[in-house]
């Protein structure tokens, strides 16, 4: 079945004031986050007051981490020469990649102010980031970026707002339904498990369900980065496999040494 996306990026406009679809799901996901970690640190008695200052540190992590991913890993040649354009944070493009990494900066600068080890909270903070991730690819779906290849099967989806007539895979949606399975295991075992399985287990398992899955819908995209002609994979795809690597190792080593 084909579809049709002529969806406006702007939900409704007041006065000179725009709200955009994508800032929408933006800020639901980051809700979620919020409400999800402080009903957790309640749940599990870690202080509250934590959750306030590691979401200060997480948010510009995210941001800055996601908006400097897109900048060097995808599109460097336009930003380096347009540097105005970087702070352009409204006119789209934040890579998940460059999150991951802002996300990790910005919780070792908060653990090193606050004195607190790594495994601390690592587990529990991972948990509720597909979710918010998955609405930053429902938020790229309203805005038609991040598309997908061209398909001549029975499915896909025609981004009008771009100037096509012709389907494409609706890339951003095949993410958001990974992200949230992924989120569904993650909560299930967290329900199950969590505190009788080894520290940083979710977050591995994170790093292997969700950037596995990203390794193997990279090939529905149609962006590449800048990678040499010819080169076999995406940039989405050698970013991704090195959390899977890390992850693989990690599991590996860990039954190891449990067996």
């Amino acid at each position: 079945m084909i579809f049709t996306n002529n969806i406006s990026p702007i939900l409704f406009s007041v006065g000179g004031l725009q709200v955009h679809w994508y800032g929408l799901f933006f800020a639901l996901g980051i809700v979620f986050a919020y409400v999800f970690l402080m009903k957790a640190f309640r749940k599990h008695g870690y202080p509250v007051e934590h959750v306030d200052s590691l979401a200060i540190y997480l948010f510009l992590g995210l941001l800055i981490g996601a908006r400097l991913g897109e900048v060097f890993f995808y599109e460097p040649a336009y930003y380096f020469a347009h540097p105005v354009d970087i702070l352009k944070v409204w006119n789209g493009g934040l890579a998940s990649h460059g999150a991951t990494i802002g996300l990790f900066v910005a919780y070792f600068i908060w653990l090193k102010v606050h004195k607190i080890k790594f495994t601390k909270y690592a587990d529990l903070l991972v948990i509720p980031i597909p979710v918010t991730a998955a609405c930053v690819r429902i938020g790229n779906f309203f805005n038609s970026e991040i598309i997908g290849k061209p398909t001549d099967g029975g499915w896909g989806v025609v981004f009008k707002k771009l100037g096509e007539t012709f389907p494409r895979h609706p890339s951003q949606l095949y993410e958001a339904v990974l992200l949230l399975g992924t989120f569904a295991v993650l909560f299930w075992l967290y329900k199950k498990y969590f505190g009788r399985v080894k520290p940083l287990f979710f977050l591995f398992l994170f790093f292997l369900l969700y950037f596995g899955g990203r390794f193997l819908l990279e090939y529905f995209k149609d962006l590449h980065g800048p990678l040499p002609t010819g080169f076999p994979l995406s940039m989405g795809q050698v970013l991704s496999a090195v959390p899977v690597v890390v992850a693989v190792a990690w599991f590996a080593w860990f039954y190891r040494k449990k067996a």
